[in-house]
C-alpha cells in the first residue's frame, strides 16, 4: 500500500503535514525561539553600537575637516602676508638699488673730476718743469757762450783796463 500511494504520486505527510508544512513549522519554531531569547533587541543593540561608533567617527572627521580648513586658512593668510611682505622687501631693494646707483655715479663723476684735476696740475707742473730746465740749459748755454767770447776777445791789456777802471770807480763811490 505504501508503494501504492507512492506510486500513484502522492506525498508522504506526518501528522497531516507535508514537507513544506514542517519546513514552515521549524522556521515559526526558530522564529519564536529567537524572541523568546531576545535575539532581535540583541542584534539592535550591537546594530546601535555600531551605528554610534559611525557617528562618533563621522563627527570626529567633521571636526578634522574644519581644523584643515582653518589650518588652511591660516596658511593662506600667511602666504599672502609673505607675499606682500616679499613684494615690499622688493621695493625696498630696487629704491636702495637705485640710490646706491646714483649715488656710484655721483662717486665716479667725483672721482673722474679728481683725476682730470690732478692729471692737469701734473701736467701743469711738468710744464713748469720743462720751462724752468730749458732756462737753465738756456743760462748755461749762455753762460759757457759768454764765457768763450770772453776768453776769445780779452786778453791781458784789456783785462787790466777793466781793471783798473773798477778800482777807480770803487774810490768815487767810497769817498
Amino acid at each position: 500500500m505504501l508503494l501504492t500511494i507512492l506510486a500513484e504520486g502522492a506525498e508522504p505527510t506526518a501528522l497531516g503535514l507535508n514537507a513544506t508544512g514542517w519546513v514552515a513549522v521549524g522556521m515559526l519554531m526558530v522564529f519564536g525561539i529567537m524572541l523568546w531569547a531576545k535575539v532581535p533587541k540583541i542584534i539592535g543593540g550591537m546594530l546601535d553600537k555600531q551605528i554610534a561608533e559611525i557617528k562618533k567617527t563621522l563627527d570626529e572627521a567633521a571636526n578634522l575637516r574644519k581644523e584643515a580648513e582653518a589650518l588652511k586658512a591660516e596658511y593662506e593668510a600667511k602666504t599672502a602676508g609673505a607675499k606682500a611682505e616679499a613684494e615690499a622687501l622688493m621695493d625696498s631693494a630696487e629704491k636702495e638699488a637705485a640710490t646706491l646707483v646714483k649715488q656710484a655715479e655721483a662717486d665716479t663723476k667725483a672721482l673722474v673730476a679728481r683725476r682730470k684735476k690732478m692729471a692737469e696740475e701734473k701736467i701743469g707742473a711738468a710744464e713748469r718743469s720743462a720751462i724752468a730746465e730749458v732756462r737753465a740749459k738756456a743760462a748755461t748755454a749762455a753762460t759757457q757762450a759768454a764765457e768763450a767770447l770772453i776768453v776769445a776777445r780779452h786778453d791781458a791789456a784789456a783785462d787790466k783796463a777793466l781793471v783798473d777802471q773798477a778800482i777807480g770807480d770803487i774810490g768815487k763811490t767810497v769817498n
